[in-house]
């Protein structure tokens, strides 16, 4: 007679425990794997069939160039990194061979040649002029000498102009006119503005500030004993204007210092939130390459100069065929801007790449 039982052997018993120690063990150690994997830095993304060799062309930067072996070229400094032959990237010149190589599984460009001659210990001598940029600033120069963004109120506080020489109410180039206000004697340069926009944060109506418009320049006629005071009044030279200069124009103390030489693209240290693109020079109605925008976000958002951010349009609304909703698509992707000129609340950039025309109210996010 087969008799049928249920008890299950000591030896059983163990061998089932083990088997889920095992298992558990198992889900553990992936999970930190997977931790770690999330942990790491995202890892530099090449295009498809990109070349190992690369001549540098008069004209380029290492935007460029970047460009034509990342998807992601804000991203330069991780191709060039822990180069030896290139310790300062700007001094690449036209000419140059670069060569892709791979150290730990990471794409590297290296120099190759300089020109047709290769590497030797002797130092290049050649202008640094000619050398390559991450960006270039021919577009953005003239922008930053005759653009500025003031807090809220700092307008008021500024000098003015009080009077034209011999009465007059307009002044020109080379006239002499009077400033009233708090005229530091240490500053000899000042910009004639006038003020321009309000910059309005569109989600929270915040006012961010406001436009300084560039009227002119002016220097500072040297006079004896002058002391700096709110009420004072001191005489300057107009020096250039594009424009008329009139009364009640304000003098704003130009910033000394050489602007750097180089901007380096990168991205964001932080989670880039309710960004839009606020406002465009030039008074134009569609924005693309190398049009200069402003964005509603700035120091205090954590943002700098050099920070690339991508800009979205907002998804279309369509009719669902078989619910008859309306469904909005996803945001597109349609452009880079890179941030030059980073004020508390706001900030200006220029659109590096644009894939459709763009406008004021895209959004700006992370890269």
């Amino acid at each position: 007679m087969k008799v049928s039982t249920n008890v299950i052997s000591a030896e059983q018993r163990h061998n089932r425990w083990l088997l889920g120690a095992l298992f558990l063990l198992g889900v553990f150690a992936f999970s930190q794997y997977a931790l770690a994997q999330q942990a790491r830095p995202d890892r530099v993304t090449l295009k498809p069939d990109v070349p190992l060799t690369y001549v540098v062309k008069k004209g380029d930067t290492l935007w460029d160039i970047s460009g034509v072996y990342l998807e992601q070229p804000w991203r330069w400094p991780d191709l060039w990194d822990n180069n030896p032959q290139i310790d300062n990237p700007h001094l690449i010149y036209p000419g140059d061979v670069l060569e892709l190589r791979w150290e730990s599984g990471q794409p590297r460009l290296r120099l190759a040649n300089r020109g047709d001659v290769k590497l030797s210990p002797t130092m290049r001598s050649e202008p640094l002029d000619n050398a390559i940029p991450p960006i270039p600033r021919d577009q953005i120069d003239p922008f930053l000498k005759s653009n500025r963004i003031l807090e809220s109120g700092a307008f008021e506080q500024l000098p003015y102009v009080i009077a034209g020489d011999a009465k007059r109410i307009i002044s020109g180039l080379g006239d002499r006119v009077y400033g009233r206000g708090p005229i530091d004697p240490s500053d000899q340069t000042f910009g004639i503005v006038r003020q321009g926009s309000a910059i309005i944060d569109p989600v929270t109506g915040e006012l961010l500030g406001v436009t300084a418009a560039d009227i002119g320049s002016a220097s500072l006629m040297q006079q004896q004993d002058m002391e700096a005071n709110e009420q004072q009044v001191a005489e300057f030279e107009i020096t250039r204007i594009t424009e008329e200069v009139r009364i009640g124009d304000r003098l704003l103390p130009l910033e000394e210092g050489i602007l750097d030489a180089y901007f380096q693209p990168k991205a964001p240290d932080v989670d880039v939130e309710d960004a839009y693109m606020v406002a465009v020079a030039s008074g134009v109605t569609q924005i693309g390459q190398m049009n200069i925008v402003t964005i509603n976000r700035g120091e205090r958002e954590g943002l700098e100069t050099g920070d690339v951010l991508a800009i979205y349009q907002t998804g279309e609304v369509v009719q669902d065929p078989v619910t008859q909703e309306m469904v909005s698509l996803p945001d597109v992707r349609a452009g880079v801007v890179m941030l030059f000129s980073v004020y508390e609340k706001a900030a200006y950039g220029l659109v590096l790449t644009a894939s459709r025309p763009l406008a004021v109210g895209d959004k700006v996010k992370n890269p």
